[in-house]
């Protein structure tokens, strides 16, 4: 399998979790969180990381109700995906984050830096599909 750098967004209104993972090693690792206040601000953010990590793939949690059907933070994290493949023109994927903000709480205790970890949760779920697959 080819070396592709991947970013991962667990997205939220007052915050975004990110994390970095390449399919080369099969790792995600948290890299940080932003606070943005305004949709311009959120962009502009995001846009830097694009820049800087030049991701292959960037990978979107999808919240799912427990049973797995949508609900309305789907909505926007489907919203927010398709934003960032029309504003950057990158691959983006969407992968179900049930329970992935829960056990990062458990991994980090109640931590300020659970969203980036709640990222690395889901991008290291879409990187161990990809491993299986193989």
């Amino acid at each position: 399998m080819p070396d592709r750098t991947l970013l991962a967004f667990d997205y939220g209104t007052k915050k975004i979790g990110v994390a970095i993972g390449n399919t080369l090693t099969g790792q995600a690792r948290p890299l940080e969180i932003l606070f943005p206040v305004t949709r311009v601000q959120r962009f502009a953010a995001i846009e830097k990381l694009l820049h800087d990590w030049q991701p292959d793939k960037v990978v979107v949690g999808l919240p799912l109700a427990t049973d797995g059907s949508e609900q309305y933070a789907s909505l926007r994290c489907r919203r927010f995906a398709n934003q960032l493949h029309g504003r950057f023109g990158v691959e983006t994927v969407l992968v179900d984050e049930r329970g992935s903000s829960m056990e990062a709480q458990q991994m980090l205790g109640n931590h300020d830096h659970d969203d980036a970890m709640a990222a690395a949760i889901i991008l290291q779920r879409y990187l161990d599909g990809l491993a299986s697959e193989h």
